[in-house]
């Protein structure tokens, strides 16, 4: 039997894999099992009543990670009848009824473009004592409509589009999340001011490709516009964005973030490759000099912009020319920080079937010279901010805090990771001002202080914070509250709280 007491409600929880898109879906997921009268289960519950797992297909690994889970939640299950295992996200639209098939112990699947039925779905496979399979092909409802537990009191992201019209050939994301569609600019900008009004400092703007933004309502520079808009919101202090395409980055959009106090100098640019000719065959439709071109201006724009990118190493055809150029790239771009992936072939894409795929261990050469070279370059621009002040929102789960020195970390408004010393002394001993703060800084507070050492991937301020502002978003966290925002229900049934672990004598009743 399952361990929840009669009449108390049915708890859940999400294990999330991919990108920013599906933590910002899986905040959906949560708010609306909230609503439908679900509780979250405790980090310490191994047996919530749902088991919900949203999925990524980007990588190779994607279907041996999520097979291997289901597997170890077998025996769990059969442990306790009443639990229910559903999975959604990227894989679950690939994969569609093979998932039951595989691991029939599985009660829902539903793709990315119903992630609102999911509750309606749950109970109508508690009824039916029989799986629920709903895949839709294409979007009907945007959905930043529905119900949303946010994760964080300080953060939030805001979808400005879902899908991409891209046709890059290494890409599985246009299949399985369909075409661009974009939200209206008065509905971000009115979800924007919903979680300002919770104390939420920063917001990032998602999409696949943000500055195609408006090609939907036909206005070429809607994503600059946006960006200016933000700025006009009181209270909202920080802004950013991810990913933008190289293709569509016009002048109007670096003359916004450079003349919007709150849009950070910060700027996630993919390049995937240095290469014109890898750039081609990837359908990529820019080529390096461009690419270049781009972050020329924005450093005119911004001297201390931070740049970061991502990088696919080992792609068809790839020569060690092609790999020579990316690497001249890297080094000419000087990115503070690079996210590199292998090649990961993707059953469904062009670049699948494409000759020339290369041996594992020369791409994984090529790998591992790309890393020594990016953190090369990433520990060298770093060390030129030892000295400097830093403002840093204070995060959780950005790193750990290390008892012995009294660390805290948190991001600088260029992006970068920063471990600051939060004690009375600080990590080196010195006593002064900085004691007064002692056990007064919280997750969504604001810190001002001098970056003493420098890694490849993280900053140190050991000297103790300059100064420490408290704001609505730390008052939340100390409160232990998240911020939500209600949503539309897009016209699914309410089904209130949800019946609790039964004494169950019938099929219809059981859990």
């Amino acid at each position: 039997m399952i361990t929840a007491a009669v009449g108390s409600p049915r708890t859940y929880q999400v294990r999330t894999y991919g990108c920013q898109m599906n933590v910002h879906d899986s905040e959906r997921i949560s708010g609306l099992l909230e609503q439908a009268g679900y509780v979250r289960a405790t980090e310490a519950d191994d047996t919530p009543d749902v088991m919900v797992f949203n999925t990524c297909a980007v990588r190779e690994n994607a279907d041996n990670r999520l097979y291997g889970n289901l597997g170890h939640l077998r025996p769990v299950k059969d442990k306790h009848p009443g639990m229910q295992i559903a999975v959604g996200g990227c894989l679950a639209q690939k994969d569609r009824g093979e998932i039951v098939r595989k691991a029939p112990w599985v009660d829902v699947v539903f793709g990315t473009h119903n992630i609102g039925s999911l509750p309606v779905l749950l109970e109508r496979a508690r009824h039916n004592a029989a799986a629920e399979v709903e895949i839709l092909e294409s979007l009907d409802v945007f959905p930043s409509t529905l119900p949303t537990r946010r994760e964080s009191t300080y953060a939030g992201w805001v979808s400005i589009s879902v899908g991409c019209n891209n046709t890059c050939t290494f890409c599985i994301v246009p299949a399985l999340r369909g075409k661009e569609k974009d939200r209206r600019p008065g509905d971000v900008l009115s979800e924007v001011r919903a979680l300002v009004d919770e104390g939420v400092l920063e917001v990032t703007l998602l999409g696949q490709n943000v500055n195609s933004y408006g090609v939907e309502f036909g206005d070429r520079y809607a994503f600059g516009k946006l960006l200016r808009a933000c700025g006009d919101i009181d209270g909202l202090e920080r802004v950013r964005f991810t990913s933008p395409h190289p293709k569509d980055f016009t002048d109007d959009v670096i003359a916004a973030m450079a003349e919007t106090p709150n849009v950070c100098p910060s700027l996630h640019m993919p390049l995937q490759s240095g290469s014109d000719d890898v750039l081609k065959a990837m359908r990529r439709s820019y080529r390096s000099e461009r690419y270049l071109g781009i972050i020329e201006k924005v450093r005119a724009a911004m001297p201390d912009a931070a740049i970061t990118t991502d990088i696919i190493v080992g792609f068809p055809g790839e020569t060690d020319a092609d790999f020579e150029r990316t690497l001249d790239v890297v080094r000419a771009a000087r990115f503070s920080s690079a996210f590199t992936f292998q090649y990961s072939k993707r059953p469904g894409t062009p670049a699948a079937t494409m000759d020339g795929q290369l041996p594992k261990q020369v791409v994984q050469e090529r790998y591992e010279r790309l890393i020594a070279t990016v953190e090369e370059i990433t520990w060298a621009e770093n060390r030129k901010l030892v000295g400097e002040t830093v403002e840093v929102l204070v995060a959780v789960g950005e790193g750990r805090k290390d008892e012995r020195t009294g660390r805290m970390s948190g991001r600088a408004r260029d992006g970068r990771l920063v471990h600051f010393a939060a004690d009375a002394a600080g990590a080196n001993g010195r006593h002064g001002d900085a004691g007064s703060y002692a056990g007064q800084i919280r997750p969504g507070d604001i810190v001002h202080t001098t970056v003493t050492y420098a890694a490849p991937h993280h900053l140190n301020a050991d000297g103790g914070p300059l100064s420490h502002r408290r704001t609505r978003a730390g008052d939340a966290a100390e409160a232990g509250r998240a911020p939500r925002t209600p949503g539309v229900l897009l016209g699914l049934p309410t089904l209130g709280t949800p019946a609790a672990a039964p004494a169950p004598t019938s099929g219809c009743a059981a859990h």
